[in-house]
């Protein structure tokens, strides 16, 4: 397919990918049993411009608005978590190189499809040398790295032998993007769920990374200037799509579960008339409630998103509210859809626990991104500090 012949805006991408359903659900099996994408669903979502959904337009690319990206990234975890969490994460390619100095980026990115796998959090050592850093390191959580041609590891960043601190006192840090091909991947994502996202661990000793494939997010330059490069955390943009996909996904199987026969009970020595799943009280509340939860979780991330998204389209400061919903929005909507899941599984009974199951898989899946850090307990409280007025709490990037 041609460069110009991809689809390049929201409803054209949002019809593509949703053309590839029928291709990621028959390719279930292999991506559970491979722990990866396999490369021609890959090439599929490249064609169908899942990844350059973030992309500037005058490169050529999409630069789609958030809550579009969060309706495709929805609708591809519908189909597969692990194929929505590898789109959710490959898409930055295009937000993250919005940090660096544009002509550097779009000579590392001639191709508008090219996937960014990262390990943000800075769990490796940059050592300040002439023209870069000496990068050595070792991080987990590589989502999608097997099909990547960048990885970004965060580091602290070191002057010789000493950790350079900022004038805060707290340690400084950089981004630090490197050839995915310099890179080791290691085999160790053996997991609950999310198989497929192959969030393997990597490494690399002693690599040079020259200064302008760096960036710090403690002193960030935005060298876009649309309203999609201009919030530091952009990457959170899509991220509450793959739960709301998933719950979804959870939720319509147990429906299409409810002529399937009921277990036969007796009351008071007689028999009971024979039921089906829908025909169940039991099921029926766990139906209803679970939908109402799903629905209230997809409204809140909507709306969050959405306002910030205004405000950004506006020109407006980010008030200190819409930053402390940034911070638990995700929390509370990864909450909720796992609790959802669970209620729908809880009410299949004994066949939900079959790996065939697809509640099974939903449910495996759930449990396993609800402990991302993002997800993590504390951002109740983060957020809660700056609707209190205290100084914000922060992870340290």
């Amino acid at each position: 397919m041609q460069e110009q012949m991809k689809p390049n805006d929201a409803n054209a991408i949002l019809q593509a990918v949703t053309a590839l359903v029928p291709l990621i659900v028959a390719s279930r099996e292999d991506i559970e049993k491979e722990r990866r994408l396999p490369l021609t669903v890959v090439e599929a979502l490249k064609q169908a411009g899942a990844f350059r959904m973030t992309m500037p337009r005058e490169w050529g690319g999409a630069e789609i608005d958030p809550l579009s990206q969060l309706r495709i990234v929805e609708m591809l975890s519908a189909a597969d978590a692990s194929v929505g969490w590898c789109v959710m994460i490959g898409c930055d390619s295009g937000y993250l190189s919005g940090f660096l100095d544009q002509r550097v980026a779009r000579e590392m990115y001639p191709d508008l499809d090219i996937v960014t796998a990262c390990s943000l959090l800075p769990r490796g050592r940059a050592v300040k040398v002439e023209g870069g850093y000496r990068v050595s390191g070792h991080w987990p959580f590589g989502s999608g790295c097997q099909h990547s041609d960048w990885i970004i590891g965060g580091c602290l960043v070191y002057d010789g032998e000493q950790p350079r601190l900022r004038v805060s006192g707290v340690p400084e840090t950089r981004q630090c993007y490197m050839p995915a091909n310099q890179v080791s991947i290691l085999d160790t994502w053996y997991t609950t769920g999310l198989r497929g996202s192959g969030s393997c661990d990597f490494a690399v000793e002693d690599f040079f990374v020259p200064d302008e494939r760096t960036f710090s997010y403690q002193d960030l330059t935005f060298h876009r200037a649309g309203s999609l490069y201009r919030f530091p955390l952009n990457i959170l943009f899509k991220f509450a799509g793959v739960p709301l996909g998933v719950a979804r996904t959870a939720l319509e199987t147990l429906i299409e579960a409810g002529p399937k026969p009921s277990r036969i009970t007796a009351l008071a020595g007689q028999g009971s008339t024979p039921r089906t799943l829908r025909d169940e009280e039991f099921v029926q509340d766990a139906v209803g409630r679970a939908s109402a939860m799903i629905g209230a979780a997809r409204a809140y991330a909507f709306a969050v998103i959405g306002e910030l998204w205004e405000t950004l389209e506006a020109g407006r400061e980010i008030a200190p509210r819409q930053w402390a919903e940034i911070q638990t929005v995700h929390t509370q909507v990864f909450g909720m859809c796992t609790e959802a899941v669970e209620l729908l599984f809880k009410a299949r009974g004994g066949s939900a626990v079959y790996t065939g199951n697809l509640l099974d898989h939903c449910l495996r899946d759930m449990l396993t991104m609800n402990q991302h850090v993002l997800n993590s307990l504390r951002t109740y409280g983060m957020g809660g500090r700056v609707l209190l007025g205290l100084p914000p709490e922060q992870l340290v990037l």
